[in-house]
């Protein structure tokens, strides 16, 4: 810095930066530093600090009307009694068993046979579930393979790991799922890479809202189980906005039933959303293994990335999840709370399909869940058109992902307006 505190060039400096460089390796040296969903929420919230009308629709948590976050009364009570020795102790690097019987039974305690086939391991939320899965069951170099709209971060997570994501075609000319794209690329997996890793998002998809339905998934399983015998198939299912859905959330448990000893399942289960607890970072990986030496190999594997990676959880957030998914009296009370939050976000979404109807919105079909998708052929200049007007929303390829979630019912109208709007 000059005298007349401007910044001046400097040699030595630049000399400092390209030593940097020099340290960090090749492929990482040109990275993002920030996710673009969250810059954009930065960004939203800057201006409506400034006081201007914004309707911030980026981030990925359910926010009441008032524009607060959304907090189940009853996940904050269960954390305000964790014991102070909870909080201080080391998590065994596993999780605690009752944490992982719990989270298995919240997830299949319908089906016995698929819960008594199953192992877990607790994570730092669904992320690190997905981590797992990625680093555990293929090889570096590999692709998974999901949906043509689907979370961004799978593909951070998969280039972290050394791993690709690959897509089949999400929808039909009909606005059906497209299972035919889906099967097409599970062969060509099979043929190229001798393993195929599947992550389907449902119910409640991010970022389309999508949920299968029961005939989607019994054609879904017809055709996993036709493939399973062609090589190693193994289908994560990602359940982070299950609790969000449309009707019973788990009635799609029954259809896995058939699927047992022939497709390993994996669960990615995430606190974060059921629980309202976004930063406590609590949830699990679920693996259902028919065969109980695969088993017990995979839970070993589990529990070995688990000590490479993170060593240990919050076990704090452990035992607290662990009451409001064991303890009676909790988990009804959590119960009734949530329905609160899920009649919420109905209502928005009630609302939000009575105005994009007659606004001739085309988005696939949505019933429930913290995300819609529209379609929009430039979607990256026309969000930039409605981040002018003060509705933020994110762009993707090919459409515009709109966190209902976080949008009150009074806005839902300037919402569709907008998204409606050349």
């Amino acid at each position: 810095m000059h005298a007349d505190g401007k910044q001046r060039f400097s040699p030595d400096r630049l000399v400092v930066q390209f030593a940097a460089m020099r340290h960090l390796i090749a492929t990482h040296a040109a990275r993002p530093s920030d996710d673009p969903i969250f810059a954009l929420n930065q960004e939203a919230t800057a201006r409506r600090s400034r006081g201007e009308s914004i309707v911030n629709a980026t981030v990925g948590a359910l926010l009441s009307d008032d524009g607060t976050l959304a907090i189940l009364p009853s996940a904050h009570d269960a954390i305000t009694r964790v014991p102070a020795a909870e909080w201080a102790t080391y998590a065994p690097i596993a999780g605690s068993g009752p944490f992982l019987s719990a989270i298995i039974a919240d997830v299949l305690g319908t089906e016995k046979a698929l819960a008594d086939a199953s192992v877990a391991v607790a994570t730092p939320g669904g992320t690190g579930a997905l981590r797992h899965a990625i680093a555990n069951f293929l090889e570096p170099g590999q692709a998974l393979l999901t949906s043509s709209f689907y979370w961004g971060p799978y593909a951070t997570l998969a280039d972290e790991n050394e791993r690709r994501v690959d897509t089949y075609n999400m929808f039909t000319p009909s606005g059906g799922y497209d299972l035919a794209a889906l099967d097409s690329k599970v062969s060509e997996h099979l043929a190229t890479q001798g393993r195929a890793l599947l992550f389907l998002n449902d119910p409640c998809n991010n970022p389309t809202g999508y949920s299968l339905s029961d005939g989607e998934w019994t054609d879904l399983v017809n055709i996993l189980d036709g493939q399973a015998s062609r090589g190693p198939v193994t289908a994560l299912i990602d359940v982070a906005y299950y609790t969000y859905a449309a009707g019973d959330p788990r009635r799609f448990v029954k259809k896995l039933v058939h699927l047992l000893g022939k497709v390993p399942l994996l669960f990615a289960w995430s606190g974060s959303k059921a629980f309202t607890h976004y930063g406590l970072r609590v949830g699990g990986l679920i693996a259902t293994v028919s065969d109980a030496s695969d088993r017990t190999a995979v839970q070993s594997a589990l529990t070995y990335s688990c000590r490479g990676t993170w060593s240990n959880c919050n076990r704090g957030g452990l035992y607290a999840v662990t009451q409001l998914l064991a303890d009676p009296e909790l988990a009804a009370r959590c119960e009734s709370d949530r329905t609160q939050l899920r009649e919420l976000l109905l209502r928005r979404v009630v609302a939000f399909n009575a105005e994009a109807a007659k606004r001739g919105l085309l988005y696939p079909r949505y019933e429930g869940g913290f995300f819609v998708t529209v379609f929009h052929p430039d979607a990256y200049a026309k969000a930039e058109r409605m981040k002018a007007r003060g509705v933020f929303v994110v762009p993707q390829k090919g459409a515009l992902r709109v966190a209902l979630c976080a949008v009150a019912e009074h806005d839902v109208v300037r919402l569709v307006d907008s998204l409606a709007e050349d």
